[in-house]
């Protein structure tokens, strides 16, 4: 669904993080910043990927931006890559057709090899989606799945979003406690793309499991992400064979009427845009609506104000406030991988034909030249352009979809969970590994409880 956010096992950042590290501040796999160093007077470089900077990175970004907006560094996984980090240059880099998706343009070593995709697309022939390929076939494959996100099409959606998010809540209601990221951030957005790309419901809880492997950013068995990969694409390919000859009002059937229709859709490229529009559709909203709720409830007068506002039948602070939890503590760490196909300048730093360019999409959108007060939670901010869902020809094409199941998510949690609260000391919560996204591994909360509803509540609430 998201052309530009995705991928976030696309790098091997660090171990399974609910694990303590060995030193309090130094993860294995950290990095040490040694491309730049501190100037006199100011603080030391910071280090990256370390188990304190996954908690908070923005001190970090925040020294980037003054000190070494475009830096080159070493990634845990030993690829090197220029981080870009001021929100003019993020803004740039996102747009320049010199910085190419296809990864053919990675001038990689032997080392680097394999290690800047999704662990599995290659070997699965899942690599000719929207996250790893430019013009002309970019345009022809986002022409052809941009009718899946048209505002019509979303709208006619947002009975069943609300009809699952519902349903989800009434899973763990009368409890009085839940793990909002295992029973309710997580499957919503899984089970709403399945329905979108016509997934039966008897084999939605297979891609629940697959996708749940793949989230785990190293938590799981070795080789777990790829052979769910390699799972995912066995179904897919059973599937597009099942819809060619019963198709229905689903994305899926409607990319094969298109191939059969002129439009040079081969099954490898149907398979890995379903695989891209899945894999890249769910995990965005799994952390917007976690980190949103989290940030809700670390800032309760904006809370307070948000309820105020839904209380009165009103929608535009839910509106803005989305976009702001976007912007302040966005699902999206790093925009995908980008590779220079020719010698360029970018921020003042020459880069070189074949290096890879990562834009640090949380620097950018707290980049005080940019944004007022950035480091604040504001949720009635106006002048809010943010890059959370990207820029230029790879902007996120699943955003409308995304910002509905927020708004939905957040308004009706708050709406059915009164009294919510974290359950955990902030401290003990911990981040998923992983390069590309950033999300809770867990969201502990409590609240009065509260019933299921009936039938009249629902039909009531659509």
């Amino acid at each position: 669904m998201n052309d530009h956010p995705a991928d976030s096992r696309s790098d091997h950042p660090a171990p399974d993080a609910s694990a303590p590290p060995a030193c309090p501040h130094s993860a294995p796999g950290a990095v040490a910043d040694e491309a730049a160093p501190a100037t006199p007077g100011s603080a030391p470089a910071p280090e990256l990927f370390t188990w304190e900077f996954a908690t908070d990175p923005y001190p970090a970004y925040a020294w980037l931006r003054e000190h070494s907006p475009v830096h080159r560094t070493a990634l845990p996984s030993g690829v090197e890559a220029w981080l870009v980090t001021r929100y003019g240059d993020a803004r740039q880099a996102l747009a320049d057709v010199r910085l190419s998706k296809n990864p053919a343009h990675h001038a990689e070593s032997p080392h680097a090899k394999g290690k800047t995709g999704i662990p599995g697309e290659r070997k699965a022939d899942l690599m000719t989606h929207l996250l790893n390929i430019d013009p002309p076939d970019h345009t022809r494959l986002r022409r052809l799945v941009s009718k899946a996100f048209t505002p019509r099409r979303v709208a006619e959606f947002a009975p069943r979003v609300q009809e699952l998010t519902d349903r989800l809540i009434d899973g763990f209601v009368e409890k009085g406690e839940a793990d909002l990221i295992h029973d309710f951030a997580f499957p919503l957005p899984i089970y709403a793309i399945c329905d979108l790309l016509g997934v039966p419901p008897e084999d939605q809880d297979d891609f629940r499991d697959w996708a749940g492997m793949m989230i785990r950013h190293g938590g799981g068995p070795r080789g777990g992400v790829a052979r769910s990969v390699k799972k995912m694409r066995g179904y897919l390919a059973e599937l597009i064979h099942r819809k060619r000859e019963n198709p229905g009002d689903d994305l899926i059937s409607g990319l094969i009427r298109a191939s059969d229709h002129g439009e040079h859709l081969t099954e490898n490229e149907a398979a890995a845009m379903a695989f891209i529009l899945l894999f890249a559709g769910f995990e965005t909203t799994v952390n917007l609506i976690g980190n949103g709720t989290y940030a809700l409830l670390r800032h309760p007068a904006q809370r307070a104000r948000l309820e105020a506002s839904l209380a009165a039948g009103e929608s535009g602070l839910l509106a803005t406030g989305v976009e702001e939890l976007l912007r302040f503590d966005g699902p999206v760490e790093l925009a995908t991988w980008r590779y220079a196909t020719e010698a360029l300048t970018l921020g003042g730093q020459e880069i070189a034909a074949g290096d890879p360019v990562l834009v640090v999409l949380a620097a950018a959108d707290r980049d005080p030249e940019r944004f007022a007060a950035p480091d604040t939670l504001d949720l009635a901010r106006s002048d809010n352009q943010h890059l959370g869902y990207g820029h230029g020809i790879h902007y996120c094409l699943g955003a409308p979809l995304a910002r509905l199941e927020g708004q939905a998510a957040l308004a009706t949690l708050l709406r059915r969970l009164p009294g919510l609260r974290l359950a955990a000391e902030p401290a003990d919560l911990r981040w998923r590994g992983g390069l590309i996204m950033r999300g809770l591994r867990t969201l502990p909360v409590e609240f009065a409880p509260g019933h299921r509803l009936t039938k009249r509540d629902t039909l009531s609430t659509l």
